[in-house]
C-alpha cells in the first residue's frame, strides 16, 4: 500500500492509499448496517423479534440443527408471554418461520462486529492508522457492543408480562444503530476527501447552506427516533389515509391522555402526527435548499449530495405513504425504514460538502 506513515510537522497522517483503503471498508461496514435495519424492520414487522428468548452470543451463533433441538427451543418459546397470549396455538413448524428472521438479525449483527474489527486490527498492526484514527475506530466499535447490549435489553422487555418491546429500547436500539452509520460514513467521508491546507474560506452563502443541510439532517434524525416511535407502538396501523387523517389536518384525538405530555410517547395520533410534520418539514427544508443551491460557488460534491438527498426523499415519502395506505405491508415498510438509511446518510454527505468545500 505505499508508505504508511507521511510526515507533517510533528504529527504522523494516514498515507492515501491507507485512507482509501480504510474509507472502502468503512463504507462496507456501512452496508451492513443498512441491511441490519432492514433485516430488523422485518423482524419487527412479522413479530419474530421475541423467538430467541436467550442471548448467547457465541453459543447462539449455531441455530438448532435436529428436530429435538428444534423441539426444545420451541419449548422455551413456550413460555413467553408472546406464545401464551397471542401465539398459543403456533406449530414447531410457525415457530421456525419466525425464529429464522431473528437469528439472522442476530447473526448479521455478529458478522457486523466481525466484519469491523478483524480488519481494525489488521490495520493496527500493519501501522495503517495513527492514534487519533485508532481512538475514533474504537468508539465506533464499543458503540457497536452497546448496540448489541441495547438489542437484548429491548428483548428482555417482551419476555416478562407484555408481549410486546418496550417501544422506548426498540426506538433506542434504532437510534444506535444510525448513530454507528453516522460516525463510520463520516469518517470515511473524511477519508475520502480530506481538507486542503490554504484553501479559500467558505462563502458566507454557503454557511447559509450548511446551517440549512444541518437543519435538514436533524430533522431526519428527528424522524428515525419518532419513526421508532410509530413502530413501537404500532401507530403505523391507525390512521390509514394521507394527507389527512381519518378527514383532518390534526386528528382531535392528539391530546387525549393527560398529563399532556405522555400524548407524545404513547398517542398513536399524536406520534403518527409528529413524523408526517418530520417528513413535511424535510421536503420544505430541502426545496429551500435547492433555491439557494443556485449560489455560483456550489462545490459539485455539494450538488450531487442534493441531488441525492431530494431523490431519497421523494421515495421515502412515497415508501411512507404507500405504507400506510395498504395498512402496513411488511415489504413496503421494511423499504420505508431502509430507505431512512439513505436519506440520512445524503444529508450527512451534503453537509460534509458544504464542511469541505475545498476538499479534493
Amino acid at each position: 500500500m505505499g508508505i504508511v506513515w507521511q510526515q507533517t510537522g510533528h504529527a504522523p497522517t494516514v498515507s492515501r492509499p491507507a485512507q482509501r483503503a480504510i474509507a472502502v471498508w468503512l463504507l462496507a461496514c456501512c452496508a451492513l448496517v443498512f441491511a441490519m435495519v432492514v433485516v430488523g424492520g422485518v423482524t419487527r414487522l412479522t413479530h419474530s423479534g421475541l423467538s430467541i428468548v436467550e442471548w448467547k452470543p457465541l453459543v447462539g451463533t449455531i441455530p438448532p440443527l435436529n428436530e429435538a433441538q428444534w423441539a426444545q427451543t420451541f419449548a422455551k418459546y413456550q413460555q413467553t408471554p408472546e406464545f401464551k397470549l397471542v401465539n398459543h396455538a403456533m406449530t414447531v413448524a410457525e415457530f421456525k418461520g419466525i425464529f429464522w428472521w431473528e437469528y439472522f438479525h442476530r447473526l448479521l449483527g455478529r458478522m457486523i462486529g466481525v466484519a469491523f474489527l478483524v480488519p481494525l486490527l489488521w490495520f493496527a498492526a500493519r501501522r495503517r492508522i495513527d492514534t487519533p484514527l485508532a481512538l475514533k475506530l474504537s468508539g465506533i466499535f464499543v458503540l457497536g457492543g452497546l448496540q448489541g447490549a441495547m438489542g437484548w435489553y429491548m428483548v428482555k422487555s417482551g419476555l416478562v408480562d407484555d408481549p410486546r418491546v418496550s417501544h422506548f429500547r426498540l426506538t433506542a436500539h434504532l437510534s444506535i444503530a444510525f448513530l454507528i452509520l453516522a460516525a463510520m460514513f463520516w469518517l470515511a467521508l473524511d477519508l475520502l476527501h480530506p481538507a486542503r491546507r490554504g484553501g479559500s474560506p467558505a462563502s458566507a452563502a454557503l454557511v447559509r447552506l450548511r446551517r440549512l443541510a444541518w437543519w435538514a439532517t436533524g430533522i431526519a434524525a428527528y424522524m428515525v427516533v419518532t419513526g421508532g416511535l410509530v413502530a413501537g407502538i404500532r401507530a403505523g396501523y391507525a390512521y390509514n389515509t394521507f394527507p389527512l387523517m381519518n378527514g383532518h389536518w390534526i386528528p382531535p384525538e392528539i391530546l387525549m391522555i393527560d398529563p399532556w405530555w405522555k400524548n407524545f410517547l404513547y398517542n398513536m395520533a399524536t406520534v403518527q402526527f409528529d413524523h408526517r410534520l418530520g417528513a413535511w418539514a424535510l421536503t420544505f427544508l430541502t426545496a429551500l435548499l435547492w433555491w439557494g443551491a443556485r449560489a455560483p460557488e456550489l462545490p459539485a460534491r455539494a450538488h450531487r449530495g442534493l441531488v441525492l438527498l431530494t431523490v431519497a426523499l421523494l421515495v421515502q415519502v412515497s415508501l411512507g405513504i404507500a405504507t400506510l395506505l395498504t395498512g402496513v405491508s411488511v415489504p413496503l415498510a421494511a423499504a420505508h425504514q431502509g430507505c431512512a438509511v439513505l436519506v440520512f446518510s445524503a444529508a450527512l454527505a451534503l453537509n460534509h460538502a458544504f464542511a469541505r468545500p475545498n476538499s479534493d
